[in-house]
């Protein structure tokens, strides 16, 4: 591995990736030191969109040698712009969250349509993203313990807030207790995103078929929720015998 302590100048100053940070007459940084780390922002996402196709091509189980020749580089151009392998993941995991996944369903709530065809929307936009990238995906959570965990937590309570946020507006709207949207979100959250990991890693049934499933799963507790008007206690006031189906 190279090493990543780069040059220092004359005022003593360390430059990562071996661009010297030159200081003018009166101790002030120039422009060099600003620019260096705008390219190596830039060179970074560069790297990241690379990792990402390299993932693509080579599957979940691809290394940090495997990356840098997908890339066409060496290793050891990796090191000068991450720290280390999890650097990297973590990275690649944001801007996959950033780029595919949460754009889908942001785009998927933002429709002005009824309770129902929301919840289809927003099963079928999380669903349908993992199908059309299943190994940077799996990717994402073969790696997301330790270090990496806390990408893929965040991505997980941005959605869970997001929908949080819709599910508390909705049911005010409809003079409803709001107070569980959040413990409702994140369940609805867990439940589908479980499921969805089973799924796309043994392809049992069709994307069609989880897709019912999970909308009859998740639409039947947000029915649940509104017929007791979001409230525990009226909830917990009436028996619940399981319906009859004939």
């Amino acid at each position: 591995m190279a090493s990543r302590s780069g040059p220092r100048n004359a005022a003593g100053e360390r430059n990562d990736g071996g661009e010297t940070a030159s200081v003018d007459g009166a101790g002030k940084p120039d422009g060099r030191k600003r620019r260096w780390r705008e390219h190596k922002i830039a060179r970074r996402e560069e790297l990241v969109d690379g990792t990402l196709a390299a993932i693509r091509a080579r599957g979940r189980s691809i290394g940090m040698d495997e990356i840098a020749t997908e890339i066409g580089i060496s290793k050891t151009v990796l090191y000068r712009y991450f720290t280390d392998k999890n650097d990297l993941t973590n990275a690649t995991l944001e801007r996959y969250v950033e780029t595919t996944l949460a754009p889908r369903i942001y785009e998927a709530i933002a429709v002005d349509v009824d309770e129902y065809n929301l919840t289809r929307r927003v099963v079928t936009a999380y669903v349908e993203t993992v199908a059309e990238d299943p190994e940077v995906y799996l990717y994402a959570m073969s790696t997301s313990s330790g270090p990496n965990r806390d990408v893929v937590a965040e991505s997980e309570r941005m959605i869970a807030e997001l929908l949080s946020t819709v599910l508390g507006e909705r049911l005010r709207r409809m003079d409803m207790d709001s107070g569980g949207s959040l413990p409702w979100a994140y369940g609805i959250v867990g439940g589908v995103q479980l499921a969805t990991h089973w799924w796309i890693s043994n392809r049992s049934m069709s994307a069609t078929d989880l897709i019912d499933y999970l909308t009859m799963m998740v639409w039947g507790g947000i029915h649940g929720v509104a017929e007791a008007g979001g409230s525990p206690a009226r909830f917990n006031s009436v028996d619940h015998p399981l319906v009859d189906g004939t």
